[in-house]
């Protein structure tokens, strides 16, 4: 499976970096990917997600292995750090 188009929306919240929508294979899209920083300034992508009655959070997409779960996080951020750029360089 290809990832074949990342879309970032950036965001200058306190955690909250951006909103992201991933196309696989240019067929199937993943909307609400969200990029988070961390307590340890780090940045990782949290998979789109519902509220559940009780207050807790449940994903509502998520990748079945840690193999695909890195490689979606790599390529979104990678994707990040260059809209980054693209956006510092535009001011």
């Amino acid at each position: 499976m290809e990832i074949t188009e990342v879309r970032i929306t950036l965001r200058n919240e306190d955690k909250l970096r951006g909103f992201v929508n991933v196309t696989f294979d240019h067929a199937f899209v993943v909307r609400g990917m969200k990029i988070i920083r961390g307590v340890s300034g780090a940045c990782f992508v949290s998979m789109p997600s519902r509220k559940r009655p009780d207050g807790t959070h449940q994903d509502i997409a998520h990748p079945v292995t840690a193999e695909m779960r890195n490689r979606i996080e790599k390529v979104v951020l990678e994707a990040y750090e260059a809209e980054l750029k693209k956006q510092s360089a535009n001011v």
